[in-house]
């Protein structure tokens, strides 16, 4: 296995490194060298949350020398369950500044490259072109495939890490040998139809369990040690500890690193998991058919006195979290329910959810059994607490 780092010109290290990093050098495969090669290494982290905050934090006390960071979002207080790189007093601060302080504290040795940006396809190779290894801590469709991509285009390794609720999963993509994440999965599913961890939730302990196998293979890479997960994919299951290995191959009929590939440039996918800056929806917006109704329009509706039916699409344990006295039918159950509905038919139904994702799923299924009288409201249940009542805790 050919290492990333090479051995000619390696930086020296100081006395104080040489004693910070003394269970390293009493390792024969890593040993002085090795040392050497970590602080020469130059990696990139995508996302400082789940994944970025054990990543980041373990290859900064391994000594790596260079660490760049990506992030635009701000540190909020649901955060804090599963990334632990962030502390309550950040809430509000930007998570790449936060990121900053807690790996300058653990070791000043080494250098931190900030990029408070989203990753898109105008500037994905310019930030990554420098960098050694990138590592995938992302938690969205859209820019697992845009860094899978410019990791084949311009020759990296990608150390790739998922989470969702009690799984996880792991390998290392987009080396020359080895297969890429759409060797794996093609083509992103279309938006909306796989839950976010924010819809679907993430055991806070899983991303600690991920994002150490994942600075473990960069190390490994950088070292040129072991069997790294190339051509591998770790499956991780948190319930029954159970971890077990898939093995990929390369696909010569890949679109992005097969024999004749077809995706030859970046392409900037719908917006996933919440990737995108919230924007506020307009009042009169409507989105594949279904009208988009802001939560204060619903709430003066309720004190007009109109004949309004609240649908809830939540699952029965958030609607114990909070609710506002909608009718409780699950998404995954409106199908063979719908008869529950039918009393309703001919009145103004407004579904919603914790964020609007579900109930828009829920609103173009109606639509289509037949409702006329449909809107999804815009935001869910946290646009309602943000801007109607206050008081309602926020999960």
């Amino acid at each position: 296995m050919a290492t990333a780092i090479e051995t000619s010109a390696l930086p020296a290290l100081s006395n104080d490194e040489i004693a910070r990093y003394s269970r390293h050098l009493l390792l024969p495969e890593v040993g002085l060298e090795g040392q050497q090669k970590l602080k020469a290494a130059r990696v990139l982290c995508v996302g400082t949350g789940g994944l970025g905050s054990p990543l980041a934090l373990y290859l900064a006390a391994a000594g790596i020398g260079t660490l760049g960071l990506v992030d635009f979002d701000v540190v909020d207080s649901s955060n804090l369950q599963r990334q632990i790189i962030h502390s309550t007093k950040d809430v509000g601060r930007p998570k790449i500044e936060s990121a900053e302080e807690k790996l300058k504290a653990l070791n000043p040795h080494m250098n931190i490259l900030k990029f408070e940006t989203m990753l898109h396809s105008s500037n994905a190779l310019e930030i990554m072109k420098d960098f050694d290894i990138i590592a995938d801590g992302t938690d969205n469709f859209q820019t697992r495939y845009l860094v899978n991509d410019a990791c084949v285009i311009l020759g990296k390794p990608n150390a790739y890490g998922s989470i969702f609720r009690f799984e996880g999963q792991a390998s290392v993509f987009a080396t020359e040998d080895g297969p890429c994440y759409r060797c794996l999965y093609p083509e992103p599913p279309p938006p909306g139809l796989v839950p976010s961890c924010a819809e679907g939730g993430v055991l806070g302990i899983l991303p600690g369990l991920v994002g150490v196998i994942q600075a473990t293979e960069v190390i490994k890479l950088i070292l040129g040690i072991g069997d790294p997960l190339i051509g591998r994919l770790l499956l991780v299951d948190s319930l029954g500890m159970n971890f077990r290995t898939l093995k990929l191959r390369k696909n010569p009929d890949c679109p992005v690193c097969g024999t004749n590939p077809t995706v030859t440039a970046l392409i900037d996918y719908d917006q996933f998991c919440g990737v995108a800056p919230h924007k506020e929806e307009p009042e009169a917006a409507v989105q594949n058919g279904i009208p988009q109704l802001t939560v204060e329009a619903l709430k003066a509706l309720q004190d007009a006195g109109e004949d309004v039916f609240v649908l809830d699409v939540r699952e029965p344990h958030e609607y114990q979290i909070v609710n506002i006295g909608g009718h409780l039918l699950p998404l995954g159950e409106v199908g063979q329910r719908i008869a529950e509905l039918e009393a309703h038919r001919g009145r103004e139904i407004v579904v919603h959810c914790k964020s609007g994702a579900r109930s828009q799923r829920a609103a173009e299924f109606l639509k289509q059994a037949g409702f006329q009288k449909v809107q999804n409201l815009a935001g869910g249940i946290l646009a309602w607490a943000d801007k109607v009542d206050s008081s309602l805790p926020k999960y």
